[in-house]
């Protein structure tokens, strides 16, 4: 096998590191190999930098030192460290409902704003939820009252996050009695901050309960409001095909590429690719017009609602830019490698770096800052630089894979209903009664990053093959949601090579891919109101951990992840980790996490790098789901294939 083959499983990223081997480009896999080998006590979680008196690291064989200066042990060392990360994650994804909601809100003051509502039944529906009067009240004056509230959410103080009360009434009870319902987005991230402070809790499963409370602040809150009033904004996403990989680059066109993760700009971006006058002077500069896709989660925002081609997910930003293809890749926030911005210092590509956010920029990137009152105005002047750099692009360097495969995506908790039951009589009943007989043997969630520790989307794409063949609906987001539609899992003929028996017939029958696109990472609260609906529709228990689902993130690699993984194990789903997290330097801490949060919440973690057992794990939990509910077997039962050489000489 070819190095870049070990490096990626995507075709067309395998043929770009051929492409770009021995020349001066670095890639994230080169920067990973340079780092070889990585701390070890970093890896197990068990290094402090908090206070100036260490650095400090603790033996993790159980000698000296076993404590650091201030007398911190592993245990409480790993359960600081590891909260902290869920701090910073749940800060991002809550930040960008933050700025969402300050989108709506300044919307909704003026009608010169380039932002308008386009869903009034997702905001008439959010203001009936939030007691927001609408009789007789102009739209904007409703947008305006669900901002509010929205906003309010992020320095609420007391009482209990409003989108908590969306959660099953039985998995509320358990967060009640673990002491774990959020009050506000921003007051349980800053008190992780002060109880990690040096001096201040030192108690390990209070430390992470902590942090339990400021993930459930993100997904039941600042993520769920990101979705939500995105939604309002930008309508909620239906049904729509298109197509991803490198392969979506047009060789006669005016390529821009958008990157990150916020909507309020990428949707302006588009609108400004369709003016006429813009197109006419992409003409005029020799191209035949312009082209846009898109990169990582903002990708997903303009796929899910508008069709637009994903160029590729988080380890092909610099791939895309190696194309020699792309007039201008255009980033906010997340997810941005700070050497892209060295890959255009290079000169071998003619490429513009443009930053747009004001907390976020970049080495040899030009900024042009972006404001939701100028939005339009800003997106025209950005489109116009990549389109004026069209003659710059050297046709020689040109190489664009040929690599693309058509997808179905724009799946949502509200239009499920209808793919299910109909348009006139919508309802989760067919997708509970298929569980409960059997067809279906469960539900699966798979999110998450690419990390070049592992082999590029292969984890995310064989577990997702592994799971529909064994009759297991799969929703992915994300990063998960690139790999597994470039490897054509995402449309509706995906269910005839791939599924199962049981699978296969629903998906023919409603006319679904056997694993649904959900939308971006903010969007797995989309799959907490998935799994809600379940619940509340019947007979499969009162809780989300009563049901036969399980959760994964099989290429993790961000402190987003680790945010969004703790608040889908509190909801009561169990989670597979292909990355540990890192906090095996503490037996306290990962018995915690791996056994002691199934009694408090229903879900816990498990760790496996291996895509293949890491589903087989998750279906045996669905199977033990099952058989508590007393459902009976899968209807089509497959047996476990052996997958790895020692399996199969294990099976003679």
């Amino acid at each position: 096998m070819k190095v870049s083959d070990e490096r990626s499983a995507d075709p067309a990223s395998a043929e770009m590191l051929e492409h770009i081997s021995g020349r001066a480009v670095q890639t994230a896999w080169d920067r990973h190999e340079a780092q070889q080998p990585q701390c070890g006590f970093g890896q197990l979680g068990i290094c402090c930098r908090i206070c100036t008196m260490g650095p400090c690291r603790i033996d993790p064989f159980g000698g000296e030192p076993s404590m650091g200066v201030c007398g911190a042990d592993a245990d409480i060392i790993a359960a600081r460290n590891l909260i902290r990360m869920i701090a910073s994650g749940a800060s991002a994804h809550s930040d960008h409902g933050r700025d969402v909601a300050h989108t709506l809100l300044e919307a909704s003051r003026s009608e010169e704003s380039d932002y308008q509502v386009n869903d009034e039944i997702k905001l008439r529906a959010l203001a009936m939820e939030l007691d927001v009067p609408t009789e007789g009240r102009e739209l904007r004056e409703i947008a305006r009252d669900v901002a509010e509230i929205c906003f309010a959410q992020f320095g609420r103080q007391e009482g209990e996050l409003t989108f908590a009360a969306r959660a099953p009434r039985d998995q509320r009870d358990r967060w009640h009695r673990a002491g774990v319902m959020p009050r506000g987005v921003d007051r349980e991230i800053v008190e992780i901050m002060h109880r990690t402070h040096i001096g201040v809790d030192n108690d390990p499963v209070n430390l992470i309960l902590q942090g339990v409370r400021a993930a459930l602040a993100d997904g039941w809150g600042g993520s769920m409001i990101a979705t939500d009033l995105s939604d309002v904004l930008f309508r909620t996403p239906e049904w729509i095909t298109s197509r991803a990989n490198l392969g979506v680059l047009d060789p006669n066109a005016v390529n821009l590429i958008v990157h990150g993760h916020e909507p309020t700009l990428s949707e302006m971006i588009l609108a400004a690719t369709q003016k006429k006058d813009l197109i006419e002077l992409a003409k005029s500069k020799g191209a035949t017009g312009i082209n846009l896709g898109g990169i990582c989660c903002t990708a997903n925002e303009i796929l899910m609602r508008h069709g637009i081609p994903i160029a590729g997910n988080f380890l092909q930003q610099e791939l895309a830019i190696a194309t020699g293809a792309v007039e201008a890749m255009i980033v906010d926030v997340q997810c941005i490698m700070p050497a892209l911005g060295k890959l255009i210092d290079l000169k071998d590509y003619h490429t513009k770096l443009i930053s747009t956010s004001p907390k976020a920029k970049f080495p040899f990137a030009e900024h042009i800052e972006f404001d939701e009152s100028r939005a339009m105005e800003i997106a025209v002047r950005i489109v116009r630089q990549a389109v004026e750099n069209f003659p710059n692009r050297d046709k020689d360097k040109v190489h664009i894979p040929e690599q693309s495969n058509p997808l179905v995506a724009g799946f949502t908790a509200e239009n499920v209903f209808t793919a299910l039951g109909g348009r006139y009589r919508p309802s989760y009943r067919p997708l509970n009664d298929a569980i409960i007989s059997g067809r279906i043997r469960g539900v699966a969630g798979v999110v998450g990053c690419n990390n070049p520790k592992v082999r590029h989307d292969y984890g995310h794409v064989e577990m997702t093959k592994e799971l529909i063949a064994n009759d297991v609906l799969v929703a992915v987001t994300g990063c998960t949601a690139v790999a597994d539609a470039k490897a054509g899992l995402l449309c509706p003929e995906a269910a005839l090579e791939y599924a199962g028996e049981g699978l296969q017939e629903i998906c023919r029958a409603v006319g679904i891919p056997p694993v649904l696109h959900l939308g971006s990472c903010v969007d797995n609260s989309r799959i907490l109101m998935v799994l809600t609906n379940m619940v509340a529709e019947g007979g499969l228990g009162e809780s989300i951990a009563d049901l036969p689902v399980a959760g994964a993130a099989p290429e993790w690699m961000s402190e987003k992840a680790v945010s969004i993984g703790f608040y889908v194990v509190a909801s009561g789903v169990y989670t597979v980790l292909g990355e540990p997290l890192p906090v095996q330097g503490s037996r306290v801490v990962t018995d915690f996490v791996t056994k002691g949060m199934e009694g408090l919440f229903g879900g816990k973690f498990a760790f496996e790098s291996d895509p293949i057992k890491a589903a087989r794990l998750m279906m045996d939990h669905i199977d033990r789901k099952r058989q508590a509910l007393h459902l009976p077997g899968p209807m089509y039962e497959v047996p476990y294939v052996p997958r790895t050489k020692a399996e199969v000489k294990a099976a003679g």
